[in-house]
């Protein structure tokens, strides 16, 4: 028999290298076949409920790297809180209706999209939304994540466009759902209207024009400087020339001066703070100050618009400042918000002289029948023909643009629904329930969307569009006022629970009322559909009663996480629901995400061919690899990704992997139920690598506890490499190796190896999902379950955290370190070959150095520094030694064992090259 064959040597079959793209999918079809979801489930009936409430992708292209990070770390925590002993569903959604699928179906149809009808268009749709949920089901399931994945939730689901139907009733009945004409986010290119979070910002080339309104009133009366002077104009300044045709009032501030000014273009008014600027960019070298005055005394005032026959007001609003322009603000209550807001004050009706297409209608003198963007030359040129432009540039500034289509939005008044922000104090209770009853991880999330809700307009749900869900609203046919019942919604809703959306656009509109309904404002007894659909954001905003209340699952949920941008998004309109409906949020906690941005913390985008995508990672390295990168990354800010970031933690995996596989190799023969020695009985050494593993395994629960997943990943990588591979492992391969197979000194060794994998693999287990099942299918455990998911975090054991212990070795383990310094430099000068060719002499000046020293067994010593001899001994003469200490390395005394290679003075004595020890294990076998 070979000598080596006599030796312990690791045997295990679980592969150094992951080969994770291929071994995945088997795991996949593992975990399909054994159902281990519902196992999960079933295991965890009767404990806690927490639930994470799955914020709906859209059902339209591949998953991209945002995907899976936000997937991921949903998963990491739904197995995190199962294995914590919570019971843990999770019900993944889709968000299915929306412009973009409309769009891609036109897109499919071609000139056909024009005789294609509604019914089948929409039928189209939603075939379009089903197969991209496929697709990303599957590419989601790849990721690792568990859920219930045969019994989603899907917003096209019959009985989920019901609830919405519902849910938007509650409102009517609550009296907070209105239509009205107001300014809203409008896109000419998809024609339709926008809501907020619908809305991205870019920046944007736009034309400034400052424009002279000439004063229609006489202003001698309030100003006596301008007694009987007529050539007096108010200028004003804007970015949206095409706006001026919907002109009616110029509005001032009440509070700042102005100045009267006469130039060679007459006498012009403007903030008095801004008026040097102003005179040079109009090129005046000349002017003089007539007169000067608050601008309430302009109150009421009339002007004339430029070029329109018609007279514009001049009205006080406090929006108006010096920070740009010239102090007065050109007013077009049709097309903005606060001109809105401010015209209202003054009874200003909003004027949209703009068709749905961008397009001036024909009542607009000189430009009716052009398009806004074409206008706008063509209304800077006439007003330089007539004399009101007084300065024009181009400028760069940021501009609101269509999310979907990427072109620049307009603010243009239209007929639409919403619901007011006022109405039973819903934006009060709202601000109330961010700042009082949510958790926001991080913390400045609750600040964000606190000013959001602040501060916007009522939410504006209406949509000139056809793929959604309508808004079952019946008109008169005599007034066309709205008919304000509770009954039509809920027949609405039951018969698209039974149809479809199709129900309200095919059936007659006698099947939506009581028999007898008649208008309560005018009597008239016939009525029509409202055509509008619903914003998808309320689609999904209502999650929280469709899919948690039908599905019997707590309300309001523990969490929603999701991305930065849904402060504006999902977490907003899911707010505005419950609380208008329940009165609550509909969260305890809101946990959000950073962007994922390239190496060099570049946005990511196809033009400069900087995109990752999660199935190129996948494909390459494995979805353990992905898991990884989501755990390493503080996803409380934005995230890189890139070839480097991704190859530096397949490192750190190899290094993960090695451990646990050099860890199984060294149970192969270790059964715990008979093998174990108990914890009190253990070596030294190993109780002290318990001690370790506490330590970190503390860490780790900490960590996850605070969703802080980066630092478990720098937990384990430094436990892996420097508490196991590095010292412990290092350490005990003599003993594993060498000593008797079953005798005490290997046992403790592997029952701390034991118990240090298995709780490890576990620790892990929600991150290296597919690595730590593989573990787990290959360690020797008893009464072992179908899945390592099925187990639960291990219970920290109060014995293993020894204070003193730990001191008592991390001390000696610097002395190692100050050993192996000196061993590299006997090395490099050819006294030794390997760390076993050497006898170490440790000198120390300190006494209490020395006895500590001295308290370690010689073999404890020596095995720590992994060298044939190790003496310690006193020194005195020498104050100035570094640390205490001297390390002294020569050529180890004896000859070396042929089976251990550890020098020995009596090897050979019992045994032909064999040191003692050996010797004995051989002949006892």
């Amino acid at each position: 028999m070979e000598l080596k064959d006599t030796l312990n040597l690791p045997v295990t079959d679980f592969p150094m290298r992951g080969n994770l793209p291929q071994r995945e999918p088997q795991f996949l079809e593992k975990w399909k076949q054994e159902d281990i979801y519902s196992a999960i489930q079933q295991s965890r009936q009767g404990k806690s409920l927490f639930v994470l409430h799955d914020g709906p992708p859209y059902a339209n292209g591949h998953l991209h790297i945002g995907h899976a990070l936000n997937k991921i770390l949903k998963d990491i925590i739904i197995k995190q809180k199962s294995m914590q002993g919570f019971q843990a569903p999770y019900v993944p959604g889709w968000d299915c209706h929306g412009l973009p699928i409309e769009l891609g179906v036109d897109k499919a149809l071609g000139k056909d999209k024009h005789t294609t009808t509604a019914v089948d268009k929409r039928q189209l749709c939603r075939e379009h939304a089903a197969r991209y949920i496929e697709i990303q089901r599957e590419e989601f399931q790849r990721f690792g994540v568990f859920g219930a994945w045969d019994e989603p939730y899907l917003t096209m689901d019959f009985a989920y466009e019901a609830d919405i139907v519902r849910e938007l009733g509650s409102f009517m009945a609550k009296g907070s759902l209105y239509r009205g004409l107001k300014p809203i986010y409008w896109c000419c290119d998809c024609v339709t209207a926008l809501a907020e979070a619908e809305v991205e910002y870019h920046d944007h080339t736009s034309d400034s024009v400052y424009v002279a309104f000439p004063v229609v009133s006489a202003l001698g009366g309030i100003i006596p400087e301008l007694q009987g002077k007529t050539d007096v104009s108010i200028v004003i300044w804007t970015t949206t020339p095409w706006t001026l045709p919907a002109n009616l009032a110029v509005c001032l501030n009440p509070e700042l001066e102005y100045s009267a000014v006469e130039t060679s273009r007459g006498i012009l008014i403007v903030a008095s703070q801004l008026l040097g600027s102003l005179m040079q960019i109009f090129g005046f070298d000349e002017f003089s100050i007539l007169a000067t005055f608050p601008g309430a005394v302009l109150e009421n005032s009339v002007c004339g618009h430029p070029f329109i026959e018609r007279d514009s007001m001049v009205i006080m609003g406090d929006h108006v400042t010096t920070e740009a322009g010239t102090g007065a603000v050109h007013t077009a209550p049709g097309h903005g918000m606060e001109d809105y807001i401010v015209g209202l004050k003054y009874g200003l009706e909003p004027y949209n002289p703009v068709d749905n297409h961008g397009v001036f209608r024909a009542e607009v003198p000189h430009f009716g029948g052009m398009h806004i963007n074409k206008a706008n030359p063509a209304i800077i040129e006439h007003m330089k023909q007539s004399g009101s432009l007084l300065a024009g540039s181009r400028i760069e500034h940021s501009y609101p643009h269509c999310w979907r289509c990427k072109k620049p939005v307009i603010y243009r008044a239209t007929p639409q629904w919403f619901i007011s922000m006022e109405h039973n104090d819903l934006r009060e209770k709202s601000l109330q329930q961010i700042k009082e009853e949510v958790t926001w991880v991080p913390a400045w999330g609750r600040d964000r969307i606190y000013n959001m809700i602040e501060n916007r307009p009522d939410w504006c749900v209406s949509r000139q569009r056809l793929w959604g869900v309508p808004i079952t609203v019946l008109y008169c046919s005599q007034c066309e006022e709205p008919l304000q019942d509770i009954a039509v919604f809920e027949k609405a809703a039951n018969l698209i629970e039974s149809e479809g959306v199709d129900a309200w656009y095919e059936r007659p509109v006698s099947d939506f009322l009581q028999p007898g309904t008649t208008c309560t404002h005018c009597g008239h007894g016939e009525f029509y559909k409202e055509k509008d659909i619903l914003d998808v954001w309320f689609d999904s905003g209502v999650t929280h009663a469709a899919v948690l209340r039908k599905r019997g699952l707590p309300w309001p949920a523990d969490m929603y996480l999701e991305g930065s941008d849904q402060h504006r998004g999902w977490f907003h309109s899911s707010l505005l629901t419950a609380v208008a409906t329940r009165g609550q949020a509909p969260y305890k906690t809101v946990l959000t995400h950073g962007f994922v941005l390239d190496g060099k913390g570049r946005k990511m985008s196809k033009s400069m061919g900087n995109v990752v995508a999660p199935d190129a990672i996948i494909k390459k390295y494995g979805a353990d690899i992905l898991r990884l990168w989501v755990a390493a990354e503080d996803y409380r800010d934005d995230l890189r990704i890139s070839d480097e970031i991704i190859n530096r933690l397949a490192e750190s995996y190899r290094r993960i992997r090695n451990t646990a596989r050099y860890m199984l190799g060294n149970l192969y023969d270790f059964n715990p139920l008979t093998d174990a020695i108990l914890y009190g009985d253990m070596l030294e050494f190993d109780r002290y690598a318990l001690a370790r593993y506490h330590a970190f395994e503390k860490r780790v629960l900490d960590a996850y506890e605070n969703y802080e997943f980066h630092v478990i990943y720098h937990a384990c990588n430094n436990f892996c490499s420097v508490d196991m591979s590095a010292q412990y492992l290092d350490i005990i391969k003599d003993r594993l190796y060498a000593e008797d197979a079953d005798g005490f000194k290997r046992r403790s060794a592997q029952s701390a190896l034991h118990l240090i994998l298995s709780g490890m693999m576990r620790l892990l287990a929600p991150v290296l999902s597919f690595t730590m099942e593989e573990v787990y299918q290959h360690l020797n455990e008893p009464e072992k379950l179908a899945s390592v998911h099925l187990l639960d975090f291990p219970e920290p054991r109060g014995e293993f955290f020894n204070e003193a212990l730990m001191a008592r070795w991390d001390r000696l383990m610097k002395l190692r370190s100050d050993v192996s310094k000196a061993l590299e430099l006997a090395r490099n000068e050819k006294v030794i070959g390997h760390s076993l060719d050497a006898r170490v002499r440790v000198y120390s000046n300190d006494r209490e150095t020395v006895a500590f020293l001295e308290s370690f067994t010689n073999a404890e010593l020596r095995d720590s520094c992994i060298v044939s001899q190790l003496s310690v001994e006193p020194l005195s003469g020498l104050e100035e030694l570094e640390n205490g200490l001297l390390v002294e390395v020569s050529k180890a005394l004896g000859a070396k064992c042929e089976r251990c290679w550890i020098s020995d003075v009596d090897t050979g004595k019992q045994e032909t090259g064999l040191c003692p020890r050996c010797a004995a294990v051989i002949r006892d076998r």
